[in-house]
């Protein structure tokens, strides 16, 4: 059903001739026309992120004339990012990424003001930087992120507008309590810590934020001006292998601790990382430093290298002598290693490693350990020579 329109016609911004010419093709469609440039133009919309989704929503909400985009994000510009990020470009590796995003955004449409949050989105700020906009583009790339918008929005009472990707597979939908369901409702808790590959880890197809992130912008586009029927209560995926659009129901939960008739949580508070390695795991404190792992490597009895990543990852880089057999095959693979001789396990950052450490330490190995900071740093701090990615 169609959001409500909440602004008074009479307070709306005019348009200066500049304006009327840029969003010309605009004023021409009955359901936008000259009040709903205007609402546009009134609009603020804070986008969670500069990055893969949030590169194409910025930049379509700048282009439609939404008159103040908000950007969060701490990161800066790194070269893995060129792939599928379109707002930032060579020159600005190393620069933050909001402050990249602000000069894209700005010479697409200087009538946008462009304000920038160089800060992670935590529990502590996250209601001072989402109480001053409309509503939230969440273009999250972890779990402890989008449950703090989603915590957020529902005690703001704002819309969120949902995005996430992973390889070939994209959703979206718009959360918005009192009008449909929460991310709460709909996954009501995290994943373990440890649990859940990031794109890092798996991969993401470099069009794919383009599309998620557009269906972003158009739904956000559609709550301003209070047209058309939003994705509030319905999820759309969508699968680029199979060119394959779906839509699910999703109901409001009434058991739900946030947005549900007797909700249990009325305070934001931090979430484990699902991405991220436990902090009390033993592979964190019996880990070797790269430096460490060479010397053993050049000493009488050097240990047996595992390399848990996959075979697409390996074939870009791996360290000499290592075994491979990818973390999800390791279980029933195990029998391929020997027990009683030392091994050292180790990934792209160490976190899927810790994860191999701690499941051949349940099944009997005494002497393993794992690659801190996995085969990054040993290309940091030992050899410069493998290529990263």
């Amino acid at each position: 059903m169609p959001i409500p329109r909440t602004a008074d016609p009479a307070a709306l911004p005019a348009l200066s001739p500049e304006e009327t010419l840029r969003y010309s093709r605009h004023l021409l469609l009955p359901q936008v026309g000259l009040d709903g440039q205007k609402r546009l133009k009134s609009a603020r919309v804070l986008l969670i992120g500069a990055g893969g989704l949030g590169s194409p929503a910025a930049m379509y909400l700048a282009a439609a004339g939404v008159g103040t985009l908000g950007l969060v994000d701490f990161d800066t510009v790194d070269a893995s990012n060129l792939q599928r990020q379109l707002l930032h470009g060579e020159r600005d590796i190393g620069r933050l990424k909001v402050d990249s995003a602000a000069d894209r955004l700005r010479d697409l449409n200087p009538h946008v003001r462009v304000e920038t949050h160089p800060t992670r989105l935590s529990a502590d700020n996250a209601l001072d930087l989402m109480a001053p906009y409309d509503l939230v583009v969440d273009g999250a790339d972890n779990f402890p992120t989008r449950y703090l918008v989603n915590d957020t929005c529902v005690l703001l009472g704002k819309p969120n507008v949902h995005g996430s990707i992973f390889r070939f597979d994209g959703q979206a939908t718009v959360f918005w309590a009192g009008h449909g369901p929460c991310y709460r409702c709909l996954y009501p808790e995290a994943p373990p810590p440890g649990l859940v590959p990031s794109c890092a880890e798996g991969g993401v197809l470099g069009v794919l934020p383009g599309i998620v992130g557009c269906i972003q912008a158009s739904e956000a586009i559609k709550l301003i001006l209070g047209v058309g029927e939003t994705l509030v209560g319905r999820l759309l995926t969508f699968q680029a292998l199979e060119m394959r659009f779906r839509e699910f129901r999703i109901e409001r939960d009434p058991d739900c601790p946030l947005c549900g008739d007797h909700p249990t949580i009325h305070a934001l508070e931090e979430i484990a990382d699902a991405c991220a390695l436990p902090a009390d795991s033993g592979a964190v404190l019996d880990a070797l430093s790269p430096r460490e792992l060479a010397a053993r490597l050049q000493g009488e009895a050097p240990p047996l290298l595992l390399d848990v990543r996959t075979p697409e990852e390996a074939a870009i880089c791996r360290i000499d002598g290592a075994i491979l057999i990818p973390l999800a095959e390791l279980e029933r693979r195990r029998g391929e290693l020997e027990p009683a001789r030392p091994l050292v396990v180790y990934c792209k950052s160490g976190v899927r490693s810790a994860r191999a450490v701690a499941l051949l330490r349940e099944a009997g190995f005494r002497d393993v350990k794992n690659l801190a900071g996995g085969i990054l740093a040993w290309a940091d701090d030992v050899n410069p020579s493998l290529p990263k990615y």
